[in-house]
């Protein structure tokens, strides 16, 4: 193709690597986003927890005391939920047929939706065994998320992972590796959409702008469930719309199905990602209708002084 690319920078996948006997270990990029992800957006949930202006009556949905023990609840949701969710929703027959190639988490393969399960599923445990407010805890870690987001997403940028269809706009990069350069000719290499950063900069930084304000200018923590409505939706919305450009997962695209639609309808469809996106959009939507009604209705309404 004869047309303006970006060169993928020369950045290993790996950290560094130490060799014992004939064994190595290495410390991935995809593995130090997870855990600076994790720790950046439990340090902004303590800080919240501790100022209680922000929240229903200055109470706070939990203690900075329960808030570590749910570290630990998270990080378990996060990675089981992650790879179960990658397993059902992308590959089941492959890993169906071979059980014990789902524990190896190391050879890459999450799914953020599967991880958004997971941590719903541990939250409501967590907030039932503790007697917390389900809704106000949600909000908390829905401010939380977008750090994990924008770290994971430049992770698999740096892991020349998860790249975009083909395309001839100038900020099209030369991903390395087979796969990446299927699409290319005779004229030269394939250059494609960098979708990783596109979800880093919408999933990231957008939506955690978003909900910082309404958190922390707006009040919305006032209104319980509000901010995670916004999370649902925002996440949703942003993967949605970058699923258009993003390469779907191999098994399924075929020779009939280039585009790789998961549902098919008319001369259309939805990739798996939509698919999974739709439903957070609508919940998300409800949700902040719900919650922002169910305020208004709280707030003590306002008497005419008599002159």
């Amino acid at each position: 193709m004869s047309f303006a690319a970006l060169p993928f920078p020369e950045i290993s996948p790996e950290i560094f690597s130490i060799e014992i006997g004939s064994l190595t270990f290495a410390l991935r990029w995809y593995a130090l986003a997870y855990i600076v992800g994790l720790l950046l957006g439990w340090r902004l949930c303590i800080r919240l927890v501790r100022n209680v202006e922000y929240w229903p009556d200055h109470t706070p949905p939990l203690t900075t005391q329960q808030l570590e023990q749910l570290l630990n609840w998270v990080v378990f949701g996060v990675i089981v939920g992650g790879r179960l969710g990658f397993v059902l929703f992308y590959q089941p027959e492959y890993y169906l047929s071979r059980p014990l190639e789902i524990l190896k988490v190391w050879q890459g393969g999450m799914s953020f939706h599967g991880g958004f399960l997971g941590v719903s599923i541990v939250a409501l445990v967590f907030a039932w065994r503790n007697h917390l407010s389900l809704l106000g805890l949600a909000d908390l870690l829905a401010l939380a998320a977008p750090i994990g987001l924008f770290l994971g997403r430049i992770a698999n940028f740096v892991n020349a992972e998860l790249w975009g269809r083909p395309t001839t706009l100038s900020w099209g990069v030369i991903f390395p590796g087979e796969a990446a350069q299927s699409c290319a000719d005779a004229f030269g290499l394939c250059a494609r959409h960098p979708s990783q950063l596109y979800e880093a900069a919408l999933e990231g930084l957008v939506l955690a702008a978003v909900l910082l304000t309404l958190a922390l200018r707006r009040k919305w923590l006032q209104s319980p469930g509000a901010l995670t409505g916004v999370f649902l939706a925002g996440y949703g919305l942003a993967r949605f719309l970058v699923e258009f450009v993003r390469q779907p997962d191999v098994q399924f695209v075929t020779e009939e199905n280039p585009i790789g639609h998961a549902l098919h309808f008319g001369t259309g469809g939805l990739t798996m990602g939509q698919i999974l996106s739709l439903p957070m959009i609508l919940a998300g939507v409800a949700l902040i209708w719900w919650a922002r009604s169910s305020h208004a209705t709280r707030q003590p309404k306002k008497h005419a002084e008599v002159a």
